[in-house]
């Protein structure tokens, strides 16, 4: 086995484990997720509590495992829908031509021009959002760098022999891009939604932490940090284990997203049919 694909093979187990914990999550977990125990009150990690308890007694790690469980799924949903979105939006862009990819690349930059983070703590604070409305305000502001790159995948596809013969031969526009176009864009899809997942969790984290994302007693690895900001000092357990959450998840699809894009560049990788 080679050193790449040693690499990758690491990449996507180390993924699957962090899926596995947070599906597994209420079964790995010692305690109820809510269950508030005011004589551990902010108890230091200990063999009973592995990560400590907060202000209320509640176990840390528990929460930690359950918070995975709202962070990864919005950062998944989020991810994907975002990456539907930029793909259909890239590809129309390519395939059209002319005016429809003026407008559609105009206003791509334009939603780019606004800083994400503000934007979506001033919907969240107009809209007051659950977990649903949460991966549909993330996603929405964060599909314009797929739709840049699949139009740009499009775009040279198109040009390709093989779209020509396709359409010499009679396949309508339709045909030509379920057949033809986008088996060739799947690479580009997988890359960019692991990348996503990294962006989206990072979004969902930043907008709990400032306490416009989940809500508690819901746990997300976001909002336990705001939760954790006035104690830092005095019981930094209780910022230090999410953090490391939020940290380790990103550089972990982070890097799942980077070897899959040697893999897709590297050569006799993509095979044209």
């Amino acid at each position: 086995m080679s050193p790449r694909d040693r690499g990758t093979r690491w990449a996507f187990v180390a993924a699957g484990v962090l899926v596995a914990a947070a599906a597994l999550g209420p079964w790995l977990a010692p305690y109820a997720p809510d269950a508030i125990d005011l004589a551990a009150r902010r108890a230091a990690p200990s063999p009973g509590h592995l990560f400590g308890t907060d202000d209320l007694g509640r176990d840390l790690f528990t929460r930690v495992l359950h918070g995975a469980r709202v962070s990864l799924a919005i950062g998944i949903l989020a991810a994907a829908l975002s990456v539907a979105l930029g793909a259909g939006v890239g590809a129309v862009a390519a395939w059209t031509g002319r005016w429809a990819d003026a407008v559609l690349m105009r206003l791509a930059d334009a939603i780019l021009a606004v800083p994400r983070l503000p934007l979506l703590m001033i919907a969240s604070v107009i809209l007051r959002p659950g977990v649903g409305t949460l991966v549909l305000l993330v996603a929405a502001v964060s599909w314009m760098e797929t739709a840049r790159v699949v139009r740009a995948e499009v775009r040279s596809l198109v040009r390709q022999g093989f779209v020509e013969a396709a359409r010499a031969v009679g396949a309508g526009p339709v045909r030509s891009m379920i057949r033809h176009v986008l088996p060739g864009i799947v690479p580009t899809l997988a890359v960019a939604i692991t990348l996503a997942v990294g962006r989206s969790i990072l979004l969902e984290s930043a907008l709990s932490f400032f306490g416009v994302g989940v809500q508690p007693p819901a746990a997300s690895w976001g909002n336990m940090l705001y939760q954790a900001q006035s104690t830092m000092a005095t019981e930094p357990w209780l910022a230090l284990f999410p953090g490391l959450s939020i940290l380790l998840t990103v550089l972990i699809v982070n890097a799942l997203g980077e070897r899959l894009a040697r893999d897709d560049a590297s050569p006799g990788s993509r095979h044209v049919a």
